[in-house]
């Protein structure tokens, strides 16, 4: 007969702790936000889509942990924990921005308001419960055992997701060929990183025939140019010669373009302090 070990230290330790109010504060965000029946439309789905898929997940890895069966798959548990925890930390941020911005309207008054008050609330609460994970598994300096829990596994990360939105803010782009190499600078990019933290997660990296911490390096200096060439290259062709429509709503093509422009600003911000870090982990080594 099978015997399935019991591992405490899953629900009393302080990561654990903090996945369990990680759970309970997304359960109650789209719990309220559920009772309400407002949430129609891409973001409310979206805000409702993060809030149900970090709690499963959560859920899901404090069992692997609590019955110790997390060894049996075939991942590097480390970066695949790391990286869901920087994940749903900004996937929960970005809900708890967009929820009340959408759905809460001014004045706000009555039951209906309460709620979706409270819903945002806890989803604060939840995207610093994520984020104190982040913290609280983060590698200490000179440990690269669990690259995805480094600074510049995290920042892959920040800057996949940071693409995810850039693509779906994207309307018209085929106007000019500027615009063009920019949304394929955005995708090179997302494709690369992506790939980095799967081959990661999968422990595939290893079997690179090339050292692969200075191709890290190489391939995060080319990015940063390439995303220096968008910061340019995207305000100035999308905003030439036209003028902000008024009124301009939610789905404005100028904000949306504006949205893409700080959101290439702070890749492009990130590639350069991932390139910084990688290239002090690389050819800067501390003296043991």
């Amino acid at each position: 007969m099978a015997v399935v070990s019991v591992n405490q230290r899953a629900v009393t330790s302080w990561v654990g702790i903090v996945r369990i109010f990680a759970v309970l504060l997304s359960c109650l965000s789209f719990s309220l936000v559920a009772s309400t029946g407002h949430f129609s439309g891409p973001y409310g789905t979206w805000c409702m889509f993060s809030w149900c898929f970090c709690f499963a997940v959560t859920l899901l890895i404090l069992l692997l942990e609590l019955l110790e069966l997390y060894p049996k798959l075939p991942v590097s548990w480390d970066d695949l924990t790391a990286a869901f925890a920087m994940l749903a930390a900004l996937m929960v941020f970005t809900s708890s921005v967009v929820f009340p911005s959408t759905f809460i309207s001014s004045p706000c008054g009555g039951a209906l308001c309460a709620r979706q008050a409270a819903a945002t609330a806890m989803s604060c609460l939840c995207f610093l419960a994520y984020a104190l994970e982040v913290g609280l598994t983060r590698a200490r300096p000179g440990d690269i055992s669990s690259f995805l829990s480094t600074v510049p596994g995290l920042l892959k990360v920040f800057e996949a997701y940071v693409a995810c939105l850039i693509f779906s803010l994207l309307d018209s782009y085929h106007s000019y060929a500027g615009l063009q190499w920019c949304v394929a600078v955005y995708s090179i990019c997302f494709i690369i990183t992506l790939l980095i933290i799967l081959l990661t997660i999968g422990r595939c990296l290893s079997y690179m025939p090339c050292p692969l911490e200075k191709v890290l390096v190489a391939y995060n200096a080319l990015a940063l140019l390439m995303y220096l060439t968008a910061v340019i290259i995207w305000p100035l062709y999308s905003f030439h010669g036209r003028s902000r429509p008024d009124p301009c709503g939610t789905n404005c093509w100028w904000n949306k373009s504006l949205g893409i422009t700080f959101l290439t600003i702070f890749n492009f911000f990130a590639y350069l302090v991932d390139l910084v870090y990688s290239t002090r982990m690389v050819f800067i080594r501390t003296p043991s």
